[in-house]
């Protein structure tokens, strides 16, 4: 499984990148505003330089000629880039055309089986399902992305699953375990992931044997 960054902060992304772990990031407008740029096209650049890998961005026409309109001009900003497109009749309409033109799209907003399902027949390169928020209402967000996993294994669909809208390190164990692709991650619960008590206890206990072990202790 592949770790994306969730988030469009310059900085958190270049934290990331020097950990060797990261090979792409998904965005959309409200991560763009919430990290203070200006100039959407100029923040995704940024970030498709850094990252060197795919970088979702989202479109926001609400009519599949619109959405195919602001995806192509998004697709020339960069090689990394790929187009978000959220479920809906306009939606699909969109993404069959721009898969057709090589233009690579993440179905975003995918909540269901079906709507997986819809977007991997229409062309969709990526679908997301948000875990987190099935899981703010009452239902299980994992047990989706497995139901999407094995369906397009079973079916061979190249369509690769991101598990998305993660909340805590545990939501990355469980889609490791079902067979998610790529799990798209928020700055804080990557830290999250990195540490354990125990890892920090062993390294105070190495360090004050190392000092014993000199003379120093």
């Amino acid at each position: 499984m592949r770790l994306y960054l969730d988030t469009a902060d310059i900085d958190q992304i270049r934290r990331a990148v020097k950990l060797g772990v990261i090979s792409g990031v998904t965005t959309n407008p409200s991560l763009v505003y919430k990290a203070g740029w200006k100039d959407y096209r100029s923040a995704v650049q940024d970030i498709c330089a850094m990252v060197k890998g795919p970088v979702s961005v989202e479109v926001l026409g609400q009519d599949a000629r619109t959405m195919v309109d602001e995806a192509r001009a998004m697709a020339a900003w960069s090689e990394h880039v790929v187009i978000k497109i959220p479920v809906c009749d306009a939606g699909l309409e969109a993404i069959s055309v721009l898969s057709r033109e090589s233009i690579k799209v993440n179905l975003t907003l995918c909540f269901s089986l079906n709507q997986a399902l819809l977007g991997a027949l229409a062309g969709a390169a990526f679908v997301s399902p948000f875990v987190g928020r099935l899981d703010d209402v009452g239902e299980d967000g994992m047990a989706l992305v497995a139901d999407i996993v094995a369906c397009f294994d079973r079916y061979g669909f190249g369509t690769q699953v991101i598990a998305a809208s993660i909340r805590h390190p545990l939501h990355c164990v469980a889609a490791a375990q079902v067979g998610a692709h790529i799990a798209t991650v928020p700055y804080a619960v990557l830290t999250q992931m990195i540490g354990h008590p125990l890892t920090t206890v062993g390294i105070a206990r190495f360090l004050e044997d190392a000092q014993k072990a000199a003379g120093k202790g």
